[in-house]
């Protein structure tokens, strides 16, 4: 799955000043109340000149077909029943999480910063990413779980609130987390210059199912939020790294539209003997989610 993203990298914290533009279109999507809150979703091209409108409203810059422009970041502003919170958090005004995905019978929503949850959440992504040792191995798997909680611990305290996100599963009928997923906002040159245009991206970390829940659509399920919340907060691209002999992994990415465009260099795998990663990447398409 996707890998674990350690505390220590850098999370952008630059601000993004919108260049001007020769031509916009605008799409709006429609936040409404959906089952304790979830996000549903209505596209509707919206003439530029129209003023009301419940939910919120995304403007997507597009160049136009002139000149080469830089594309911009979508500036998003929640209204209607979405208010935001003291730590830069969307909820409806009942005080209920807003879901970002729903399909399937699952549903994915932003992790609360409550010690059960946190908890939850180590032990979900140390049983996917442990490798079990002869010797000791319960010795360290609780070790590495601590590692992973101090981990998540610093990223949500340390991360301003549009740069991190971890991003939980659960049940629609009942709010067991079942699965995980990390996004964090960066700027890595290596993997810019597979990015037309792009300054900065989201990449997503840490993919965990739960064992007893695998092959139920909760991965395809939490790629979707990721994608969503890239729309949000104005990325283009989505990238993250997989194993290349992970089949199962990258049939999962494939399947949601990533794509390989570069692999560890051979001198990491044969000389020092890891497994080759391969790097993905994905263009956000507002039209895909609708």
């Amino acid at each position: 799955m996707a890998h674990l993203l350690q505390s220590q990298s850098f999370i952008s914290r630059s601000v993004w000043t919108e260049p001007r533009l020769q031509q916009q279109t605008h799409t709006c999507i429609k936040l409404s109340d959906y089952h304790h809150g979830s996000w549903k979703i209505n596209g509707k091209k919206r003439e530029s000149g129209a003023s009301s409108f419940t939910g919120c409203v995304v403007q997507c810059c597009t160049p136009s077909s002139s000149g080469s422009i830089s594309s911009a970041k979508a500036g998003v502003k929640p209204t209607g029943n979405v208010e935001e919170d003291n730590n830069g958090r969307w909820k409806d005004r009942e005080d209920q999480p807003l879901y970002l995905a729903s399909e399937c019978g699952w549903k994915v929503r932003r992790l609360e910063e409550d010690q059960d949850e946190m908890r939850k959440v180590a032990q979900i992504q140390a049983e996917v990413f442990h490798h079990p040792m002869a010797f000791f191995d319960d010795f360290f798997f609780q070790f590495f779980k601590a590692e992973v909680l101090a981990a998540l611990i610093y990223k949500l305290r340390n991360s301003p609130p549009s740069r991190y996100a971890c991003l939980v599963a659960e049940s629609e009928s009942q709010r067991k987390l079942v699965g995980v997923v990390d996004v964090t906002a960066l700027r890595d040159e290596a993997v810019l210059q597979h990015l037309h245009g792009a300054e900065e991206y989201l990449y997503v970390s840490g993919l965990a199912v739960s064992k007893s829940f695998r092959r139920r659509k909760i991965g395809s399920c939490l790629l979707k939020a990721c994608e969503l919340l890239s729309v949000f907060w104005g990325f283009k691209y989505l990238v993250l790294r997989a194993y290349e002999d992970d089949f199962g992994a990258r049939t999962l990415y494939t399947n949601a539209g990533y794509r390989v465009v570069s692999g560890d260099p051979p001198w990491m795998t044969s000389w020092i003997g890891k497994r080759r990663r391969v790097l993905m990447i994905k263009q956000c398409n507002l039209l895909n989610l609708i």
